[in-house]
């Protein structure tokens, strides 16, 4: 990249398009533990879903270590399934982005304990030392905790997850940040080079039609409110937490066709309604505000479409990067997650038909994988639409205002 000046950051991945594995271990709804890991079949079939991502040029996936089976007691480790990740990962060239909580935490701790802080930063550096072990010199992308935001509204104030608590959403954010802060640190001291891979949601909330300033001030708000998370572990706003600036690295945002809504009456904004919501505003558009608020590179870490949709969504998708990349947007990246389809997470029979293969149940055994055909047609021409605008004289010589 020789147009960026010689202290930018350099992007540390090796594909554009990325795989997203669903690696949740959460406490549900219900208060049951789920694996995802192993329920869409993803560990068994490891080798078979690293082969499947070649004809796409995926190089890059998105993995979680499942804090909640690692540490079974506290300050007790176990890396065996890691391991056995990261030897596959290995032998078959695949670069593995890890979160370390990914809506899961041991039996004994929530975001409102007061050791939660203290537990998380210890298992970032013994994360580190296990990871060096094996890898000495390779890059490591971290993400600590995935969706803050979206994490503290289900816990916090909708009980959807431990600590089933309502009303409860910034305490529960606070506690999730104090960690990730303090997480961050950890990891940076055990490895200096390491990137840091924030995950947070991407939306838009707009007011109903005819509303009064004061609604409008407050859907403003609600918008503003998706940075606050981030802003924490810059420093911005409770700096009584130890952020900095100097913890964003690449920041990451998950863009699902449901993430505009009008507050009031509740009601999702269409993506492809015609003609088109004048509320509803463009990935682009977003992309470029987030750019504009912190002047660092930004990757699409989430993004999918469940059922026929799929194939449109990406074209949608694709159309939308290619704008952000052309205005100057340093986009480095665009997961697709799931790339392997996923049950819901409190009602486990209700699978999502959201990924790149289809799940098909068996009466035993992990499912089976089923390709399906629409989205990955559309996935080869997005692809090479992006790759022409990345390769474009247009692209390469915008400056990258990317503050190193």
């Amino acid at each position: 990249m020789h147009h960026l000046h010689k202290n930018a950051p350099q992007n540390p991945f090796q594909s554009f398009w990325m795989g997203g594995y669903e690696c949740t271990d959460q406490l549900n709804a219900f208060g049951h533990r789920v694996d995802f890991l192993h329920l869409t079949g993803h560990f068994q079939k490891l080798d078979e879903d690293y082969q499947a991502l070649n004809p796409f040029g995926i190089r890059t996936v998105r993995e979680g270590i499942r804090w909640s089976q690692v540490e079974r007691t506290p300050y007790h480790y176990d890396w065996s399934t890691v391991a056995s990740m990261l030897a596959t990962g290995q032998r078959h060239g695949v670069q593995q982005v890890w979160d370390l909580c990914h809506f899961g935490y041991p039996d004994d701790l929530t975001p409102l304990h007061p050791m939660f802080a203290r537990r998380f930063a210890a298992l970032c550096r013994a994360f580190v030392e296990f990871y060096r072990s094996h890898r000495p010199d390779d890059v490591l992308i971290v993400t600590p905790i995935n969706e803050v935001s979206f994490m503290s509204w289900l816990g916090g104030d909708v009980r959807g997850t431990s600590p089933y608590c309502v009303g409860q959403g910034w305490e529960v954010k606070r506690g999730l940040m104090r960690a990730y802060i303090e997480g961050t640190a950890a990891l940076r001291e055990a490895d200096p080079g390491i990137r840091i891979l924030t995950t947070e949601p991407m939306i838009n909330v707009v007011p109903r039609l005819g509303a009064n300033r004061t609604e409008r001030n407050r859907t403003t708000e609600f918008t503003i409110n998706q940075f606050q998370s981030v802003d924490m572990l810059a420093g911005r706003l409770c700096p009584e937490l130890g952020g900095s600036p100097d913890f964003l690295d690449i920041l990451g945002f998950n863009f699902y066709y449901d993430n505009q809504w009008q507050l009031e009456p509740h009601q999702t904004l269409g993506w492809n309604d015609s003609p088109l919501d004048p509320r509803w505003k463009p990935l682009s558009a977003l992309l470029q505000m987030a750019y504009q608020r912190y002047q660092r590179p930004v990757v699409l870490t989430e993004t999918s479409h469940p059922g026929i949709d799929r194939p449109l969504w990406m074209q949608h998708i694709a159309r939308e990067c290619a704008i952000a990349l052309r205005q100057g947007v340093p986009l480095w990246g665009v997961c697709l997650y799931p790339i392997i389809d996923r049950p819901d997470w409190d009602f486990q029979d209700n699978w999502h038909q959201s990924g790149l293969w289809d799940a098909e149940l068996l009466p035993d055994g992990p499912p089976q994988r089923v390709l399906y055909e629409p989205y990955a047609e559309e996935l080869l021409r997005a692809q090479a639409h992006i790759a022409e605008v990345l390769a474009s004289a247009e692209y390469a010589q915008k400056p990258q205002r990317v503050m190193a």
